[in-house]
């Protein structure tokens, strides 16, 4: 049976130290596939003008180029570049949320983020955040110090 972890990547050295134990935890398994995933905080609810609102796309549109470039495909080609099977998505929404709802949806079994930096993906997460990823993700969660 294939075993299929998500990671959750921030730019940052504590989501290096989360790859590389995603990558360590994949190495014993037989059979793991790996899903990078990177979430950059959206909120949809706020009021704009339509001018505003097609310039808002526009930079969420830059946004997901960006961190697919600079985080996602590069996670992506070292995984593969070591044997795994790797595949990554970038997304926006809340962290927690989002994290959830695609490691259900791509059938994932666990969930692997890093922690402990100043910024980035710990600062969204690590409080409230992590907290309830922690308690209501509907698999198990791995907090990479």
């Amino acid at each position: 049976m294939s075993v299929k972890i998500v990671i959750g990547l921030d730019g940052t050295d504590t989501g290096e130290r989360a790859l590389a134990f995603a990558k360590d935890l994949a190495s014993r398994l037989d059979e793991c596939e790996l899903l990078v995933v990177y979430v950059i905080e959206w909120s949809p609810y706020t009021f704009q003008t339509a001018a505003e609102n097609a310039e808002r796309h526009k930079r969420r549109e830059d946004e997901i180029a960006l961190a697919t470039t600079r985080i996602v495909d590069p996670a992506v080609k070292a995984l593969t570049d070591a044997g795994f099977k790797a595949s990554g998505m970038v997304r926006h929404g809340d962290v927690a949320d989002t994290l959830n709802r695609l490691t259900v949806e791509n059938g994932g079994s666990q969930i692997i983020v890093g922690r402990g930096s100043s910024g980035g993906f710990s600062k969204r997460v690590f409080g409230t955040s992590t907290q309830s990823l922690v308690m209501h993700a509907d698999v198990p969660v791995t907090v990479v110090g």
